[in-house]
């Protein structure tokens, strides 16, 4: 398996980040957490929460490298 994600992770990323920006700039506290599971058909659920929840799907990559 390769080290590196794909194009498609990059909002999932930014989105981590922009939520520990905000949290860093509160005058108070806050809470981030990520939970990844496996779906059907070969793919992961990405769930960022931080008072919110943030839902992303993506490929799982041994299975995009099978289909190559």
């Amino acid at each position: 398996m390769e080290n590196h994600l794909s194009l498609e992770h990059s909002p999932i990323r930014e989105k981590i980040m922009e939520l520990y920006t905000d949290l860093f700039l509160h005058d108070g506290y806050g809470k981030i957490s990520l939970e990844m599971r496996f779906l059907k058909r070969g793919q992961k659920e990405i769930i960022v929460s931080s008072g919110k929840d943030f839902r992303f799907v993506v490929d799982w990559p041994e299975v995009r490298s099978a289909g190559s």
